[in-house]
């Protein structure tokens, strides 16, 4: 059964979630849809229950940050699809952080896929669909006036923070933290935190016990690589991140 908030007028539609206003300033109310997308949108498909795993996937890795001093804009669930969070100025740009070589890297660099990358490489691209997320170098970030030099090296910080907690935590249940990208955010009171998502559509996960290329992938890499089995990939990180995490907190 999928219970929802009361929410006020649509804020914001991306192409997997929802963002309500609430009868809160300090409060709004996130739906996770069952929507998949990939290629900037190109390819698109309705995967149900999809929206569910991802909304409890990220409320679990959220309050494990959060349990290490990693700040984000969570507060709670409220029903199957919908989380409560923290409104927050999203920073324009995605961080990507890469400790194993996949994806676009491989396209981009001569680096063979599967290559471990030590130390992790930081990634940083302009959220703008029309021009495709561009990979941002210090100098177009300066002539772009996205960020000060106080708050890039908060946000370098900041990411490798996360990536060490959550490497470790999904360590612990024999998967892989390839990659992943977060937003981040500042609160009202101008704190930086982490915000958006923490899921299989935002991290590529292997199985480390497949040594099959293919097989082992328990992301979205499922759905660009027309692998099948989706739901399926994300309800087996669910069931192994609830295993070595406390039960997510309903809000209110």
């Amino acid at each position: 059964m999928t219970l929802s908030p009361a929410t006020g007028p649509l804020l914001y539609e991306g192409k997997a979630k929802r963002v309500y206003a609430t009868d809160q300033d300090d409060l709004v109310a996130v739906e996770y849809k069952d929507d998949a997308t990939a290629f900037n949108a190109l390819k698109k498909a309705q995967l149900l229950g999809k929206g569910a795993l991802n909304c409890r996937i990220s409320a679990l890795l959220f309050e494990h940050l959060e349990r290490l001093g990693v700040p984000t804009h969570y507060l709670g669930l409220q029903g199957d699809h919908w989380m409560m969070v923290r409104p927050v100025r999203v920073v324009p740009v995605e961080v990507v952080v890469r400790n194993v070589a996949a994806g676009s890297l491989c396209r981009q660099m001569p680096i063979p896929a599967g290559t471990p990358l030590d130390p992790p490489l930081l990634d940083l691209y302009y959220k703008d669909d029309a021009l495709g997320d561009p990979l941002l170098s210090e100098a177009r970030l300066e002539r772009l006036q996205l960020l000060t030099p106080d708050q890039l090296g908060a946000i370098r910080e900041l990411a490798f923070r996360v990536n060490d907690a959550l490497r470790d935590l999904f360590a612990r249940v024999e998967l892989e933290l390839v990659d992943f990208k977060i937003e981040l955010g500042f609160t009202a009171d101008g704190a930086l935190v982490v915000a958006d998502e923490i899921s299989p559509d935002t991290c590529r996960l292997w199985n480390r016990a497949v040594s099959d290329a293919q097989e082992r992938i328990l992301d979205k890499d499922r759905f660009r690589q027309d692998l099948g089995g989706v739901v399926e990939a994300y309800g087996e990180v669910l069931k192994r991140v609830q295993g070595v995490c406390p039960e997510a907190r309903v809000y209110g």
